[in-house]
């Protein structure tokens, strides 16, 4: 992968208010960093229930304690926002399993609340999704357009969002879908570092700790890996593209694919952390398959991703491997 060096777009001169919801959480919190860093004219309005919150604030900006759930408090917190980037959201199959009524509450009506927002205010939203609305991908390489067959509540969560937004969007404001891959890494705020125990980044906590990996039968299940840098970087690009739409009076919604170029199994990923675990660190780590305790959960033993588009029209490309972070992981101890 080749270096990139973030640079600044043409956006519209006048004064920009962008608002981040989830701002506490893992990704929400690298875009403010990232957009501080590319655009430091922005306003920003960071906000979070903080649910799974890390953070109570990134750089000099403060996050206010609100819940999507509640609309006039949401909508108060949003005032003058021209881009709202909706993150909040509980986020991952567990959780969402385990915690139905939330998810519905926070990713169903939180969402249909920011919406609403948007579609009273004019305000342009980006708004991630999941591979998860797929289930099963029929084709490859996938792209944002293919079949939405969700196996799980987390992924019909997001289908059902990402339709909604589509119908309030529709004659009323832009608004940036985004199809993304299985995050991975972490990232320092301030000095705190902001990760989640996503499946590369628990494979590296078992390498650090000594421990076994464990992967899920049958082990061949293939995924797609996104640096939660590399997807933060992408909302920039988003909300640059949007201000520009708005300027010009677009409405209605645009899908990207926000994917890594590696693709592969969860077997192969657990392998690659152990090889670079005993280079690094000097230290042998076994790798163990056990029973897959998912009834449902998609099995294809390919998940290339077409992001040509993105590239295209967002101007973005990943930047980072897998091998390269989880060696930077580990080299931080």
């Amino acid at each position: 992968m080749t270096d990139h060096t973030e640079t600044e777009h043409d956006v519209p001169s006048d004064e920009v208010t962008i608002a981040i919801t989830g701002a506490a959480g893992y990704i929400g919190s690298r875009v403010i960093v990232e957009m501080q860093e590319v655009h430091p004219e922005w306003e920003l309005i960071a906000i979070d229930n903080q649910y799974r919150g890390q953070v109570d604030s990134v750089g000099d900006v403060e996050i206010d304690h609100v819940d999507v759930r509640n609309r006039d408090r949401l909508e108060g917190a949003l005032e003058g926002a021209d881009v709202v980037c909706h993150l909040a959201a509980i986020s991952g199959v567990d959780d969402c399993e385990e915690n139905a009524d939330l998810a519905y509450e926070v990713n169903i009506q939180g969402t249909n609340n920011v919406a609403w927002f948007c579609r009273k205010t004019g305000a342009a939203l980006a708004f991630p999704f999941s591979m998860a609305v797929l289930g099963d991908p029929q084709s490859f390489p996938i792209t944002a357009d293919q079949p939405r067959d969700p196996l799980n509540w987390y992924g019909r969560t997001k289908a059902i969002s990402e339709r909604a937004i589509e119908g309030f969007a529709d004659g009323a404001f832009p608004a940036h879908l985004f199809l993304k891959s299985n995050l991975y890494g972490e990232h320092e705020v301030d000095g705190t570092v902001v990760g989640k125990p996503t499946v590369i980044n628990f494979f590296v906590d078992r390498a650090l700790s000594g421990e076994p990996m464990t992967v899920y039968e049958p082990g061949t299940q293939a995924r797609n890996f996104i640096h939660v840098i590399d997807i933060a970087r992408a909302y920039v690009r988003s909300a640059e593209r949007l201000l520009n739409q708005l300027e010009s009076s677009v409405t209605g919604t645009e899908t990207y694919e926000i994917a890594g170029e590696e693709d592969m199994s969860i077997m192969t990923v657990a392998e690659t952390v152990r090889d670079v675990a005993e280079e690094t660190l000097g230290t042998e780590i076994d790798v163990k398959l056990v029973e897959n305790p998912r009834s449902a959960e998609a099995m294809v033993e390919e998940f290339s991703v077409d992001t040509s588009k993105t590239r295209e029209t967002l101007d973005w490309a990943p930047t980072r491997s897998i091998r390269g972070s989880v060696q930077r992981l580990l080299n931080m101890t």
